[in-house]
């Protein structure tokens, strides 16, 4: 079918693609403002990552915390961002992290007011204490239950998660489910059970629950199975819509104010992820559509792409989902007798460290990993105090290596055996004194941490048999895309600004990339950046930053 011929041709004020927490936020506010506004989703299930996700929201001065007496600003918010970003970050990305931490706390507010989504504190501290402004408490929230009838609309799918829904993020982080599940259901059955009864949504599901619904009520249209496949230009550096291909029907959609780009990353691309983030990986954690439709067609009109090496990464662990193999985002290295070690078969970071990510994928000169392939090694007590991992590695064999020795170990992983025999001696030596004299690992609870999870602490592996996961980059999201200016708007690979495109979350060049400064930066930067796109689609550019506005469309 020609791109010329479409079967049907849309008027909108806003089109929005992608449905997950940036999309949805952006559709919100400029609906608010009375702007109509078309959702195209191009899977049947909504809400993207972020309906997978665990809901951990990082939000900086917000309400919830001023209420609760814990002071925070957005200045103090703006040197934590600061003084814990990557070397030169500053000269491209202040201006965006001033707009955020400005941001993110009217964002929160905004969507209390407009959804039926209510936030709560957690426990959680910044993660980097020792970096000037950080804090204590204050900064993480998350959502509370909201059952399913919330949506009026009915028909709606929600994309499941990987991960048990029932449980509120609050209490995933208060629970031993890691260790004790069966005990931890038991605990929690009553309320399990109704939630269970009254289809009540948590985490991730919650969030867009609620924020779908804000958008409906305001008269958003959303449409599902429907793929963004090329964006319209009514002249140069002018997007004035895009041709949208729906069940095999192409839809011409045409735009007053522009169009956001908040369609996930993409990691799914094998050629584009090969190029940006070559060697070793595990498993993908997102789903399948987050194939960088926003950056092929971005780029196509010119946007300058930045930070394409940043990503969500971590560890994980096989799973199903759907149907097909998953990677499960699962923090199974945070136990006191396991260890990672690189190819050499070297230990290279702290273990409980909160941007593991960043050491797993340090690159050569060459951009090519530096650590990579990489091995956790542990010992049988792992398996004996970790349920959910040995039922893991019952359903996938193969994937974790037993042997009676390390020297067998290291044969089954292509590690060197002696380098290997002495970076568990070495380790052990450290677990006897008390004290990690390599990578200070033992600290690791003075932080105040109350993640469960995080059961840190110096044991030694000793007992047979032996245990290697594979523990290479596992993607929740890549974070690298257009580059965008504080107001959301993508600029050009020459210079300026394209006229009505803008971009938000995981499919911008994210401001804080693999670097994250809190558990929840992927959802909260996220959602305030969708915010913001919609504010200024709304609200257009404050008067004072006018003539540069002008000045890039000359």
């Amino acid at each position: 079918m020609s791109p010329l011929i479409a079967d049907e041709t849309r008027h909108c004020d806003v089109l929005v693609v992608g449905s997950g927490g940036a999309a949805l936020s952006a559709a919100l506010r400029a609906a608010s403002a009375g702007l109509s506004v078309l959702v195209a989703e191009k899977s049947a299930w909504l809400g993207g990552t972020t309906a997978m996700s665990g809901g951990a929201t990082w939000v900086p001065a917000n309400h919830h915390a001023s209420a609760a007496g814990l002071a925070d600003s957005p200045e103090e918010a703006l040197r934590y961002l600061s003084a814990s970003a990557p070397d030169g970050w500053s000269q491209t990305e202040a201006a965006l992290w001033q707009a955020f931490a400005e941001g993110a706390g009217e964002m929160l507010q905004f969507i209390e007011r407009h959804t039926p989504l209510k936030f709560a504190l957690t426990s959680e501290a910044d993660p980097l204490p020792d970096v000037p402004g950080a804090k204590s408490q204050g900064r993480m929230v998350a959502p509370l239950p909201l059952r399913s009838s919330v949506i009026r609309q009915k028909g709606w799918k929600i994309r499941p998660s990987p991960l048990p829904q029932l449980y509120t993020y609050h209490e995933t982080i208060g629970l031993d489910i890691w260790h004790h599940p069966l005990r931890e259901s038991l605990r929690m059955a009553p309320k399990l059970v109704w939630r269970a009864v009254t289809r009540t949504r948590t985490k991730g599901a919650a969030l867009i629950a609620g924020l779908l619904e804000g958008c409906l009520r305001l008269g958003c249209q959303v449409e599902t199975q429907a793929r963004v496949e090329t964006l319209l230009t009514s002249s140069d550096r002018q997007v004035s819509g895009a041709l949208i291909n729906q069940r095999g029907r192409l839809l011409r959609i045409l735009t007053s104010r522009g169009v956001v780009l908040a369609c996930g990353g993409f990691e799914w691309d094998a050629q584009r992820r090969q190029r940006h983030f070559p060697g070793a990986m595990d498993f993908i954690a997102s789903p399948t559509t987050n194939s960088g439709d926003g950056h092929r067609m971005a780029e196509a009109v010119g946007a300058e792409l930045a930070h394409m090496d940043q990503a969500t990464i971590g560890g994980g662990i096989p799973g199903r989902y759907l149907g097909e193999r998953y990677g499960l985002s699962v923090f199974f290295q945070y136990e006191p007798n396991a260890i990672l070690v690189n190819r050499q078969g070297q230990r290279f970071v702290n273990e409980f460290t909160f941007n593991l990510g960043e050491a797993l994928d340090e690159r050569e000169a060459d951009g090519s990993p530096k650590q990579l392939p990489a091995w956790l090694i542990a010992d049988a007590s792992l398996l004996s105090r970790s349920p959910l991992l040995r039922y893991y590695a019952w359903r996938t064999p193969g994937w974790l290596r037993r042997a009676p020795t390390l020297t067998a170990l290291a044969a089954q992983t292509a590690l060197p055996p002696a380098a290997l025999q002495a970076s568990v001696t070495r380790f052990n030596d450290f677990c006897l004194r008390g004290e990690d004299g390599d990578f200070q690992r033992h600290r690791a609870q003075a932080h105040g941490k109350s993640d469960t999870r995080l059961r840190g602490g110096l044991l030694p592996i000793k007992r047979a048999p032996y245990i290697a996961i594979p523990f290479n980059r596992t993607f929740l999201a890549t974070k690298g895309g257009p580059r965008t200016d504080r107001y959301g708007r993508v600029q050009h690979k020459d210079g300026g600004t394209i006229q009505g495109l803008f971009c938000a979350g995981v499919a911008m060049a994210n401001p804080i990339g693999t670097r994250a400064v809190g558990a929840g930066t992927t959802l909260g930067p996220n959602l305030t950046w969708g915010y913001l796109c919609g504010r200024t689609l709304a609200e257009g550019v404050p008067e004072t930053f006018l003539p540069e506005a002008l000045s890039c469309r000359d």
